[in-house]
């Protein structure tokens, strides 16, 4: 069932809903400015505590790391910024004509791709911060794109479409037409086959190389962004509350998995195969990645619509309510909680030392100590599947 406007705007701007959304602009009254709420506890004083730098509003874009460490987060205040992953320190800032809740990708070469609420795409120079071009489409970019093994960059708009473009020039290759807007992220099979979902409640495999479509799933609403599993195995959430297994080559479903509440979250799959996912029920499930059998369930005090990453050590972090939590990856045992000043919706982001960065509606970006040693090295250990977002299953080695 639809959300109508009325309900999907009030979910965006009271809870953080990522439903269908009609590019407004920012303004004080819808993006909370000066109603911050600021924590009673100084996070200075948290032991896992490393720095935290302040946009100008909130930060529902999912971080992205460069090989540098630079790290590249979006805010709804319009921009991009580039922030030293060590001390914290703004690089620099690009501004865009909307919102920016698109999470960023990094290409091989450094450059930085994010979508806008001005429908756009933009290519952006990862060390300067200047443009190298932006391509419009015919309406919001709130999904992050995925990159390609040769460079093509994929990105699905509310205008309905998926584009393939030339990564260098901005050209476009190919687009590709689905029932409702897409605010799924794309994902690239070790093949090149683009998946995306769309609010035509359907699930699409789409050629890479010619924008042809493989084959359709159906499902019983809104189809949010999926994750590839190491055989090809397709792990998709959706809105009428399943999580499903699909085989990526015939579309067929392997199974589902019902919980109590939309199910937005990017799964997230760990090195020996479990499927982690969050669900608006206020839950994190873990499940057998053949099976779909339920392994554990963590309840947190919101709905969770991050997507959880996971650490070297199968830690799970994930977002929900005020806070980010550590979990037990093999027993859903909480390890740790870090509580901000606000909401906690977009994907945490591993960098290569261990470092946990993840945004909030206090209108922060936080950068936090763990003890895992980098990011897990299994399918896919995080939104975007790796600290670039590149959105692409590794190839498998024979």
């Amino acid at each position: 069932m639809k959300p109508t406007f009325i309900t999907l705007l009030a979910l965006c701007l009271c809870l953080g809903g990522c439903g269908k959304k009609e590019p407004v602009q920012p303004s004080a009254s819808n993006t909370g400015e000066g109603s911050r709420s600021k924590p009673k506890v100084d996070l200075t004083k948290h032991e896992r505590f490393l720095w935290e730098f302040e946009t100008g509003s909130w930060v529902i874009s999912s971080p992205a790391i460069g090989s540098d460490g630079t790290v590249y987060v979006g805010s709804w205040n319009n921009k991009l910024y580039a922030i030293n992953g060590k001390s914290g320190v703004k690089l620099w800032e690009f501004e865009t004509g909307g919102y920016v809740l698109s999470s960023p990708a990094i290409g091989s070469d450094g450059t930085v791709y994010v979508g806008s609420y001005d429908k756009k795409l933009y290519a952006i120079n990862g060390k300067s911060g200047v443009k190298l071009w932006e391509f419009k489409t015919g309406h919001v970019v709130d999904t992050s794109p995925a990159i390609g093994s040769d460079g093509t960059v994929y990105v699905g708009s509310m205008d309905k479409n998926v584009y393939a473009l030339d990564g260098k020039t901005g050209a476009k290759k190919w687009e590709f037409e689905t029932g409702d807007g897409v605010s799924s992220s794309p994902a690239i099979g070790p093949d090149g086959t683009v998946y995306v979902g769309s609010w035509d409640e359907k699930l699409y495999a789409i050629n890479g190389k010619s924008g042809v479509k493989l084959w359709e799933f159906k499902t019983g609403d809104g189809v949010h962004s999926p994750a590839i599993g190491s055989d090809g195995t397709v792990y998709v959430g959706s809105g009428d509350k399943k999580l499903y297994a699909i085989n990526g080559k015939s579309g067929v479903k392997l199974w589902e998995f019902k919980t109590g509440g939309e199910v937005v979250s990017s799964p997230a799959i760990g090195s020996d195969g479990t499927v982690y996912v969050g669900s608006n029920d206020k839950k994190l499930y873990a499940m057998n990645g053949k099976s779909g059998v339920k392994l554990w369930e963590f309840e947190t005090g919101w709905g969770v619509r991050s997507s959880p990453a996971i650490g070297s050590d199968g830690t799970v972090y994930v977002g929900s309510d005020l806070k980010l939590y550590a979990i037990n990856g093999k027993s859903g045992v909480k390890l740790w909680e870090f509580k901000t000043g606000g909401e906690v919706k977009p994907s945490p982001a591993i960098g290569s030392d261990g470092t946990v960065y993840v945004g909030s509606k206090d209108y922060s970006l936080y950068a936090i100590k763990t003890d895992s040693k980098g990011l897990a090295k299994s399918p896919w250990p995080m939104r975007g599947q790796n600290a670039q977002h590149t959105g692409r299953a590794p190839t498998s080695k024979k």
